[in-house]
């Protein structure tokens, strides 16, 4: 048995929970008991649905859970369970030994909804940070909000690990140059409301645009435009490389300034030139990965074609400057001893 408990609502294939939870035990090599509400990606409702017997179970296994935590450090990611409107969590955070509370998004914002009305991810983050002994968020944003219930609030960005990123080297542009996007299906929306430029880029220059994803939705008029691959931990790094430039639209919403840009850092840690809005964190990425920064629709059809434009000599150092801020500012190794401090462990 671990001294170490890590609750998260989702297993390994889900991102938040790779990336916050899964990636530091696996980096730093620190034993833990994990727990999964049902160890799928999500937990929309058609997931659940799959295993409707198993639900009253796992949750009967969560208030067991609270019994056993009193002498152990308990990492918890955003929720453990979804339907929740925060008590199990409190109790959980509240019974361990050592109590961290991890979040990635804008939960205190979490669009309305009619789950949200039943069962409110705004509720179990205000009471979760509340109760946690220390609260980690992944940006400067998150902190602020969360500081608003805890005195003990630090920022650990997610993070990447470089040296498994395949890198690029080669930086000329073929006859149709490629943009990359990654994502899940509920983030594909954001292409969307930058349609215009890269159809006008489409027809101006040949422009491609790979979709790494899940999903096999219509995108509408930049159908025509997009290849597409299912994401897979094993390939995608060489589908970015293969790749001229990533791209990362957002929209500027309370939701959306609290994303923690972690498609920019994949792209950079492979090398690629990056374009993206300046919302929330995205613009500190921008700048210190030498990247495009586009506001307006005007700004991502300027920058594409400017970055398709530039000699090829001139996108590699953008790519090494992207790399080497990942590796000082966004990499694993340069927030472990911040990691081990928060959990309470010997760092190595």
């Amino acid at each position: 048995m671990s001294g170490v408990q890590t609750i998260t609502s989702y297993g390994r294939a889900a991102g938040s929970a790779r990336v916050r939870v899964f990636d530091w035990l696996d980096h730093t090599g620190v034993e833990a008991d994990s727990y999964t509400y049902l160890g799928r990606a999500t937990n929309s409702v058609k997931a659940l649905m799959r295993e409707p017997l198993r639900i009253p179970r796992v949750e009967a296994e969560l208030r067991e859970l609270v019994k056993s935590v009193s002498k152990k450090t308990v990492l918890l990611s955003r929720q453990a369970s979804p339907f929740s409107n925060g008590r199990v969590e409190e109790d959980l955070l509240t019974h361990a030994g050592r109590s961290v509370y991890d979040f990635d998004d804008a939960l205190m914002h979490t669009p309305t909804s009619s789950r949200e009305r039943i069962w409110s991810k705004r509720r179990v983050w205000s009471r979760s940070v509340a109760a946690a002994d220390i609260v980690i968020a992944g940006n400067d944003y998150l902190a602020a909000e969360a500081a608003h219930y805890s005195n003990n609030v630090l920022v650990i960005p997610s993070c990447v690990e470089p040296k498994t990123y395949t890198q690029k080297v080669e930086y000329e542009i073929a006859k149709d140059p490629v943009a990359v996007w990654l994502g899940s299906p509920s983030t594909e929306q954001y292409l969307q409301s930058i349609a215009g430029p890269l159809l006008s880029m489409n027809k101006a220059k040949g422009l491609r645009l790979l979709v790494i994803s899940a999903g096999q939705a219509t995108l509408g008029p930049l159908d025509d435009m997009i290849d597409r691959k299912n994401w897979s931990n094993l390939a995608f790094q060489n589908d970015l490389v293969g790749a001229d430039f990533g791209i990362m639209p957002l929209d500027d919403t309370p939701w959306s300034r609290g994303k923690c840009a972690y498609k920019l850092l994949q792209y950079a840690a492979a090398g690629l030139p990056i374009v993206g809005s300046p919302v929330g964190v995205n613009d500190l990425v921008l700048r210190q990965a030498d990247g495009f920064s586009a506001s307006t629709l005007r700004d991502w059809e300027e920058s594409i074609e400017a970055l398709i434009n530039e000699p090829a000599g001139r996108r590699a150092l953008r790519g090494r400057n992207g790399r080497c801020a990942v590796e000082t500012n966004y990499s694993f190794a340069a927030w472990a001893p911040v990691w081990h401090e928060a959990m309470g462990l010997a760092s190595a």
